[in-house]
């Protein structure tokens, strides 16, 4: 579940926005990383392959928000912290199970796009500066963007097998 503490959304700024616009990234670059290792760790190479290729895409945004935000305003202080969003876009860390095959990689990245268009619509509620406004309907526009490469990966994907992968998966017990 999304959140943000702090943040006043009718009174942010167009350097806030961009600030806040390059954090949530860099949560999604980041949770797909620790993803893309947990999967390796787990022999899941297919689930740790794709999360790999999310935190590639994730990490480009990133850093043409970045871009975009320094050429417009310089190194201007950053206002915005990461203590003020939480799971704004980033994978659930409880959608991710050691024999995860890649198309509940897949669905699990599908979750998180759509959790971020909801974000940024819900956002747009209370955004009343017009820039600010005119870039979260750009990023609202390039999550869904998201979602179509997302469901165009799905697919391609092999299909479900017959019983869920986590069906093999014991509870953990006491030793």
């Amino acid at each position: 579940m999304s959140t943000t503490k702090g943040i006043d959304f009718a009174h942010l700024s167009l350097r806030d926005a961009l600030d806040l616009a390059v954090l949530v990234e860099e949560e999604a670059r980041d949770r797909y990383e620790e993803l893309a290792e947990q999967m390796e760790l787990h022999h899941t190479p297919e689930a740790a392959r794709f999360f790999r290729y999310m935190h590639g895409n994730e990490e480009k945004h990133r850093v043409k928000l970045a871009a975009r935000r320094e050429q417009q305003f310089g190194d201007a202080p950053v206002t915005v912290t990461r203590a003020m969003i939480f799971d704004v876009e980033a994978p659930e860390y409880d959608e991710v199970y050691a024999s995860m095959n890649v198309r509940a990689a897949l669905a699990a990245a599908l979750r998180s796009e759509e959790k971020a268009h909801g974000f940024f619509v819900a956002a747009l509620a209370g955004v009343t500066d017009p820039a600010v406004r005119a870039l979260f309907e750009e990023l609202r526009e390039e999550e869904i963007e998201h979602q179509q490469l997302v469901r165009r990966e799905i697919a391609k994907a092999p299909p479900e097998p017959a019983l869920p992968t986590d069906a093999w998966e014991d509870e953990p017990v006491a030793q």
